[in-house]
């Protein structure tokens, strides 16, 4: 009875997320459609349906292949960044573990992650801590490419996305909003006040460690803790680095030529050169961050990028929900073939090499 009301409580929270995820991405939704008359209603199911032919049909078809094998790059990376901590998963389970937590991140954000930990302990007697902190290293470079992308379309559209309008009223261009955000974080001592007190917290939790390990629960957070360092830090004793490296190339270049692919199956987005799909890649990948699977978000971004090449905006939202169609469709399918093909695998009792 005393472990029943967390319980309901944890049910509580969840319940809530998943409203508060959704709903934003209904909000999206909305926000993108609000404005539009009938007829910018009926242009827009006139645009999607104008990928129905068979040309269309097969550079989509190729499009989902492409993202499919991002997503084996993504589990060949992961399985890289276990080797060091001296786990040698099998392709096949670190395989279903990603798509497990594509699948699950569609129901509920971060959920995925903890999943792919759960999973990998279950069926590959991995530690949960160890690859969740592999997990978080892997988060990391992820955030670093992506950053990289991101100034890079800055840097080769600079005149163009400097004199988008964010603020109607001030008429504020993105380029001086971006300037005065900077400044504000630089002149924001609260956060650096946040920041001293943190590490003086940690710094006097390791100063004092040995008083403190008197306690189980301390010894047991600790080794928590520990282990997730391990895994955060496994990068830097990888046998190939340049593996990992070459891998994480693939997956990013199999997400751009995805999204570039996209651009020959819609009739109205043939003129549009590489650098609209790499724009589109960058800017859309936010929609993923702020709303449950990109739900809603995804369409509005691209709708708003694709505004900037010259696409009217009711065709930019047809073109962003055939991509997220597309990408979400990829996630189900393989996600739930993994849940089905996993339940026929037995628990690893070593961790010797397997190759199946």
């Amino acid at each position: 009875m005393e472990n029943a009301q967390p319980k309901k409580k944890s049910l509580w929270v969840t319940i809530l997320q998943l409203i508060l995820f959704v709903g934003l991405g209904v909000f999206f939704i909305w926000l993108s459609l609000r404005s539009l008359s009938k007829k910018d209603m009926e242009d827009i199911w006139q645009a999607m349906g104008s990928i129905n032919q068979p040309r269309s049909w097969a550079i989509i078809f190729c499009a989902a292949a492409i993202a499919a094998f991002a997503d084996i790059a993504r589990a060949v990376r992961a399985k890289i960044m276990l080797e060091p901590l001296g786990y040698k998963p099998r392709f096949s389970m670190t395989f279903y573990s990603v798509m497990v937590c594509y699948l699950a991140n569609l129901a509920l954000p971060r959920l995925g992650e903890v999943l792919r930990c759960s999973f990998l302990q279950r069926f590959e007697n991995i530690p949960f801590q160890k690859s969740l902190g592999t997990v978080v290293t892997e988060r990391a470079v992820d955030i670093i490419c992506w950053l990289a992308l991101l100034f890079t379309v800055i840097a080769l559209n600079t005149s163009m996305l400097s004199n988008i309008i964010v603020d109607k009223e001030t008429q504020m261009t993105i380029g001086a909003w971006m300037q005065q955000k900077g400044l504000s974080m630089l002149n924001n001592y609260t956060m650096y006040i946040v920041l001293g007190v943190i590490l003086l917290v940690i710094l006097t939790l390791h100063l004092t460690r040995n008083w403190w390990m008197k306690f189980a629960w301390f010894r047991n957070v600790r080794s928590f803790f520990v282990g997730i360092w391990e895994g955060f830090i496994s990068i830097k004793d990888l046998p190939h680095p340049g593996r990992f490296m070459i891998w994480t190339v693939i997956m990013w270049a199999c997400y751009y030529v995805g999204t570039y692919l996209c651009f020959f199956a819609i009739p109205y987005l043939h003129g549009l050169g590489p650098g609209a799909a790499l724009a589109v890649l960058a800017f859309s990948t936010i929609a993923f961050i702020i709303s449950q699977g990109g739900l809603g978000s995804y369409p509005l971004i691209a709708a708003g990028i694709l505004l900037l090449y010259g696409v009217s905006y009711t065709h930019g939202l047809a073109a962003g929900w055939i991509g997220w169609i597309l990408q979400t469709s990829v996630t189900l399918i393989l996600g739930f073939v993994s849940l089905f093909l996993s339940s026929f695998y037995k628990k690893k009792d070593s961790t010797v090499t397997t190759n199946i």
